[in-house]
C-alpha cells in the first residue's frame, strides 16, 4: 500500500511538474477563489488526511536473533496552522490524530515456545503535534517545491504504561510520551480554490519507548536495550 501511495504520488507530482513548466499557458492560479494570492497572507489554516506506516529500530543488550517486525498502514488527520516568515519560509503546526499497528514476532530462541507468546500485536492511536520549518524553492507556475523538517511529540493513548499487567498477562507496553525529528519534502500545487500539497516525511524517535517487565529476566523486553519509533508519513494536505 505504502508503495503504490508513492508511486501513485511521484506519478501526479511529475505529470504537474511537466505541464507547468512546458506549456506555454502560464496562467496563475491564486489558490483563493479570485480573493487574493494564498501566499500573500501571514496566517493560513488547512487540514491534512493521510497515511502512515510505523516500524521500530530495536538495539539489543546481547546478540541474538532479532524481532521481526511487521508493520500495517495506518490513517492520519489532522489541522495546519502555518506562519509565513517570508517569501521561501514558514513555520508550521500540524497537530493530528495517526492510528497505527505494529506486530512484534520473537523468535523460539527466546525462550517462546507457545505461539501466542511469540507474537504480540501493538495498537497504537497517537496524538501527535510537530512544529516544522518549510522551505521552499521560488514558485514555477503554480506549483512549488520544499522540503520540511523539525521536531514533534506524541502521546499514545494507548500505550498500557500504568498497567501493573505485563507481558506475562499478554500486555505489551509503552511510553505514553515520544519526542521525534522529522524530515522530508514535497510540492504545494496552486488551484483556483485552494493549495492542495502532497508530502511525504520520515519520523524518528528520540528516546526509548519500552517500558519492561517486572521480572528483569522476561524474555519479551530483558534483550531490549532500545526500542525507537520510526514511520513514513504520506499525507494530503488542503489549504
Amino acid at each position: 500500500m505504502k508503495k503504490i501511495l508513492l508511486i501513485i504520488c511521484c506519478i501526479f507530482a511529475l505529470q504537474s511538474t511537466h505541464a507547468q513548466l512546458f506549456t506555454k499557458k502560464k496562467v496563475l492560479n491564486d489558490a483563493s477563489g479570485g480573493k487574493g494570492q494564498i501566499d500573500n497572507n501571514t496566517l493560513t489554516w488547512g487540514y491534512f488526511l493521510g497515511f502512515n506506516s510505523y516500524d521500530f529500530k530495536f538495539t539489543y543488550n546481547r546478540n541474538a536473533d532479532a524481532i521481526q517486525l511487521k508493520p500495517a498502514t495506518g490513517f492520519n488527520v489532522g489541522l495546519v496552522g502555518d506562519v509565513k516568515l517570508n517569501n521561501y519560509m514558514n513555520l508550521r503546526l500540524e497537530p493530528g490524530i495517526f492510528f497505527t499497528t505494529r506486530t512484534l514476532e520473537y523468535p523460539e530462541s527466546y525462550g517462546l515456545t507457545d505461539p501466542v507468546d511469540q507474537m504480540r500485536e501493538i495498537k497504537s492511536s497517537y496524538v501527535h503535534i510537530p512544529l516544522l520549518l518549510k522551505i521552499g524553492t521560488k514558485r514555477i507556475n503554480n506549483i512549488k517545491p520544499f522540503i520540511v523538517g523539525g521536531f514533534s511529540t506524541s502521546i499514545n493513548l494507548s500505550s498500557n504504561e500504568k498497567n501493573p499487567d505485563d507481558n506475562f498477562n499478554n500486555q505489551f507496553r509503552m511510553k505514553r510520551r515520544t519526542l521525534y525529528y522529522e524530515l522530508g519534502f514535497g510540492v504545494d500545487f496552486y488551484l483556483h480554490y485552494f493549495k492542495f500539497t502532497p508530502s511525504i516525511r520520515g519520523v524518528f524517535a528520540l528516546n526509548d519507548e519500552l517500558v519492561r517487565d517486572v521480572d528483569p529476566n522476561s524474555p519479551w523486553t530483558s534483550n531490549i536495550q532500545k526500542m525507537q519509533s520510526r514511520g513514513i508519513f504520506i499525507n494530503f494536505t488542503f489549504q
